[in-house]
């Protein structure tokens, strides 16, 4: 019943947002992230940064749950689809955030590579879809 329920949940987030894929991770932000980023970089990709979202709060007084984002990609494909669109560099290179919500629960986050078709002149293009597939192995694999 536990995991129908968090099947529905993850369903119902995606669908709400209708550009977010959402999963839950088994370990906490810093490893879930520390085993995406490995996997990033083991498939080729290049990570421009890592932003602990904590750590800023923590500067500025404040405090939050734990949340770090990863941005990471291949210039030689977001080259070629920001060639096609210019625009499109308003959501590359990619971007997953792993947060913790407030159950102590660990959240992998993701726009839907399928977003650049619809929003930047990609119709025909095929690198979307390849996109989503990677995001989504290596977002399984940082989630196991």
């Amino acid at each position: 019943m536990k995991l129908l329920f968090g099947v529905l949940l993850v369903c119902v987030s995606v669908l709400s947002a209708g550009e977010l894929i959402v999963k839950e991770s088994r370990h906490s932000v810093g490893d879930t992230m520390d085993r995406l980023e490995s996997l990033v970089r083991d498939k080729g990709l290049t990570v421009f940064d890592r932003i602990d979202h904590r750590k800023g709060a923590q500067k500025a007084g404040m405090d939050m749950n734990d949340e770090q984002l990863l941005i990471f990609g291949s210039p030689k494909i977001g080259t070629m689809i920001m060639f096609k669109d210019p625009r499109a560099g308003l959501d590359l290179p990619l971007k997953v955030l792993v947060y913790r919500d407030s159950d102590g629960k660990t959240w992998i986050v993701y726009k839907d590579p399928m977003t650049l078709k619809r929003l930047y002149k990609l119709d025909k293009n095929p690198i979307p879809a390849k996109l989503r597939k990677v995001l989504n192995v290596l977002t399984d694999k940082a989630a196991m």
